[in-house]
């Protein structure tokens, strides 16, 4: 058995650690989902968590983990009678990225259901949870719909598995633990807000702390059992503790002044809805309880706002989380309680201090750096010596009307183009390919009906056979690949065009967001092209290289659409149910090399033989215009829209456009 890393050998992340330990005290408080970049110790403080967990008293023989003290009455595998108990260490229960929702919630037999009446359930991870550690790694890249499942068991501490009228439910209290890089997309505003904590973390930048850092990976990759036994007495501290504090808990006092606190901070910061002010009340109260007090304190509170308030401010995807401290402080003391008394922090313990996400409320609009006039290309002057221009800030962004692909897909589940999925309204029936998954109850006894005679039925039960059973057919909205081909040259320098251009990809960077898309970004300028952000689900790296861009250099449009067609067939390759949009941002001209505009027709065509749907924003000015963009979007076999139209309502025509051209 592989031994451990320690929960108290962790170097630094204090607010890592006190959130797992407050949680550990207090599952009420709602789970942690712990935010940052890549080896940041997030799994090993995670793992490590579930030694300093107390043993759990089970009923033997309960594949629920019923308490001997307080069986559930539910149980499937009950009643449970006599008092019989046993123990076990708590366990640490991971749900992959891949899980399907069978494997979360559990299965039921349908054929013994309909032919026996029987509710045969296998249990899923939800049951192996209970009362203990429930730990999903890259919770953001987790299908919505088993996130919804995940939220709404941790929230009810029971999870529900039905199946065409038959219906099973369990217990399933644990604690709920998500990690995230936010590089790889973010979760939807409203499942944030169902953790109760959320932590920042990010690797130091002090070389002493990263020695040590390495210097304790290096000891406990030599000699697990060593360098455990290093850190025993420490850990067996925290134990103790956290069993302290558990007994401590009710008898913790939240008085009226720190009840104003909370209720006055999360009307301060303005977020919605009542569950902040429940977690944060929680929160202080564990605080309390860790740090061995009967009563709430005001610096209990302000360390709860930190953990507990910076993810539920996010407004919009690219709004980075965190709290202004000064307002949070200033909050405090106008609402400070006559019945706290005198503040006395606690340092002591592994989880002692910190509590400061980090900070930071800017969007994704950069400096307001001016943009120079263009290199000469489009006729307008250039300065002496500027090859390149600066980024100019994006305009203000709209709402974006709904593009989508024509025809029926079967990629991931998403919200933008029609597509065959496991949730959506039932359009039919098949056989099952494998396990099924969501039976079509009359399809089902239609097929069984005319065989019941020669199966030898009796009584009033229907004879079901495996070869009857049949799959439920349905369609729901699936996510695209939505790739924006943006011409960064000389002659879209122009600081207005340029502003506009940046403002309308950010708003469909928004609805990608929002439909639950990839998004990609090719630019071109001067002799090439360049990815410059692969796809990915993350639309805050894709506004924030869109911001950056410069500008200035020839038009290699070939290049551009060549490097797109690339990007496609790569993607193609790693997720072929994923069906991509093309979205191509030019005034239509092609300069540098032999017969410019011949070779950008011909790499436009390789897109129209393949049937990608694509859209050519035309951002061509001026008294004369060459209509170039035009002829681009013919070769594409899609349509194009001016510049100037590329609002809100000429979307909707655009759409309508694509969808008329597609079919």
């Amino acid at each position: 058995m592989t031994t451990p890393y320690p929960f108290t050998a962790v170097v630094g992340q204090d607010d890592l650690r006190l959130a797992l330990l407050l949680n550990a005290v207090s599952p009420a408080v709602g789970g942690v989902l712990v935010r940052g970049e890549k080896g940041t110790a997030k799994s090993t403080a995670v793992r490590a968590l579930s030694a300093l967990l107390p043993e759990v008293a089970v009923v033997p023989g309960c594949r629920f983990s019923c308490d001997p003290a307080a069986p559930d009455p539910g149980c499937p595998d009950g009643p449970h009678e006599g008092g019989a108990r046993t123990t076990r260490p708590a366990r640490l229960v991971e749900l992959p990225v891949g899980a399907s929702e069978d494997r979360l919630v559990g299965a039921l037999d349908i054929e013994r259901a309909l032919a026996e009446g029987v509710k045969a359930f296998e249990p899923g991870l939800l049951a192996d949870a209970h009362r203990g550690i429930l730990y999903v790694d890259e919770v953001n890249l987790l299908h919505d719909h088993l996130v919804d499942l995940l939220l709404d068991a941790a929230a009810m501490g029971a999870s529900y598995v039905e199946r065409e009228g038959v219906s099973v439910r369990h217990a399933a209290r644990f604690l709920l633990v998500g990690t995230m890089n936010p590089e790889e997309g973010e979760l939807r505003p409203q499942l944030l807000d169902r953790f109760g904590l959320t932590v920042e973390v990010a690797a130091s930048r002090e070389p002493d702390q990263r020695v040590e850092v390495v210097r304790r990976r290096l000891a406990h990759d030599d000699d697990p059992a060593a360098f455990a036994a290093r850190w025993a007495g420490e850990e067996a501290a925290v134990r103790e503790r956290i069993v302290a504090a558990r007994r401590l808990l009710p008898q913790v006092r939240l008085g009226d002044g720190a009840l104003r606190q909370i209720a006055a901070t999360c009307a301060a910061f303005e977020v919605d809805g009542m569950r902040a002010d429940i977690v944060m009340a929680r929160t202080a109260t564990a605080l309390a309880a860790w740090a061995g007090r009967t009563d709430v304190l005001a610096e209990d509170v302000r360390q709860a706002a930190l953990l507990a308030l910076p993810h539920r401010r996010r407004r919009n995807p690219f709004d980075a989380p965190g709290l202004d401290e000064d307002k949070l402080d200033q909050t405090l003391e106008e609402f400070s309680g006559e019945d706290d008394p005198d503040p006395d922090p606690d340092p002591d313990g592994p989880g002692g201090g910190g509590g400061r996400p980090a900070p930071g409320d800017a969007g994704p609009q950069g400096g307001d750096t001016a943009a120079r006039p263009d290199d000469g290309e489009g006729g307008e002057p250039q300065p002496s010596g500027a090859g390149e221009q600066s980024a100019v800030r994006a305009a203000e962004p709209f709402r974006a009307k709904a593009l989508s692909v024509p025809g029926i897909g079967e990629g991931a589940a998403g919200r933008r183009s029609r597509a065959r999925t496991e949730h959506g309204r039932t359009t039919g029936a098949r056989r099952p390919r494998g396990t099924l998954t969501k039976l079509h109850l009359a399809a089902t006894v239609q097929a069984a009906a005319p065989h019941q005679r020669a199966r030898g039925r009796s009584g009033p039960g229907l004879v079901v056979r495996r070869d009857d059973l049949r799959q439920a057919t349905r369609e729901g909205r699936e996510g695209n690949l939505v790739l924006f081909v943006v011409d960064a040259s000389g002659s879209m320098a122009a600081r207005q065009r340029m502003s506009a251009v940046k403002g309308a990809v950010l708003s469909l960077l928004l609805d990608a967001y929002q439909r639950r898309d990839k998004v990609g970004l090719v630019t071109f300028r001067g002799s090439a092209a360049e990815v410059a952000l692969p796809p990915t689900s993350s639309v805050d790296a894709a506004a924030a290289r869109l911001e950056s861009l410069p500008t200035g250099g020839r038009t290699p449009l070939a290049a551009g659409l060549l490097r797109a067609h690339d990007v496609l067939r790569v993607e193609r390759l790693r997720d072929a149910a994923r069906r991509p949009l093309v979205v191509v941002v030019t005034d239509g001209r092609a300069t540098g090399g032999p017969e410019p505009v011949a070779l950008a027709g011909r790499a436009a065509r390789l897109f129209a033989a393949e049937g990608i749907a694509s859209v050519v924003v035309d951002c061509e000015s001026g008294p004369v215009r060459l209509g170039l963009a035009g002829q681009l979007a013919a070769e594409l076999g899609g349509t194009a829209v001016t510049l100037d139209e590329l609002r809100a309502d000429a979307i909707a025509g655009l759409v309508k456009d694509v969808t008329r051209r597609a079919a």
